[in-house]
């Protein structure tokens, strides 16, 4: 994985909650249908538009509410990052432990607009807009160095595996 991400960019506001990532309904589903249902609530027909590579970018307070699995939603819907104002903590570690990259950068929201290209550096916390004329540049501050491990590794899964501590999964299981 690389650190530093270049992706079109999805503006989503303050306290984006677990239950407009996967809705109640959609959580009786098997995981791989789950995806097709991220954000129905608030953005119809945003699952069409999005393209692996795609980076969300939030308001303060991301990923509150339950312990939805919505970085597993993520993943498989392929966003590279996420960067947001700030995040609720359980939030950002379900991310985290998918292998999603997440930072938590002030002035994110008002430095870019939907479909900008932004290019960000993860594990340095550096962010550019390369859409903008006048080159905005923000820097925030980068997760730990064992979160970011987590995520370079793909996942805690993944560690867990890495460490014998867990069987390997089988393929058909990491989609």
């Amino acid at each position: 994985m690389s650190n530093v991400i270049t992706g079109r960019v999805w503006k989503f506001g303050d306290d984006i909650n677990t239950d407009l990532v996967i809705p109640n309904f959609a959580m009786t589903y098997v995981r791989t249908e789950q995806p097709q249902y991220c954000f129905n609530a608030n953005r119809p027909g945003w699952v069409k538009e999005v393209q692996p590579g795609d980076i969300l970018i939030a308001g303060r307070n991301f990923g509150v509410g339950s312990a939805r699995n919505i970085g597993d939603v993520f993943k498989q819907l392929g966003i590279a990052a996420i960067i947001a104002e700030s995040f609720n903590s359980l939030g950002l570690r379900n991310c985290v432990n998918m292998g999603v990259p997440c930072l938590p950068m002030k002035g994110v929201l008002d430095a870019f607009e939907e479909g900008d290209m932004a290019e960000v550096d993860w594990t340095t916390g550096a962010l550019r807009n390369l859409t903008n004329r006048n080159a905005v540049s923000l820097s925030g501050q980068p997760l730990p160095p064992s979160l970011q491990d987590i995520i370079k590794a793909g996942g805690v899964m993944a560690v867990l595996e890495r460490r014998g501590l867990i069987e390997p999964l089988k393929a058909s299981d990491r989609r």
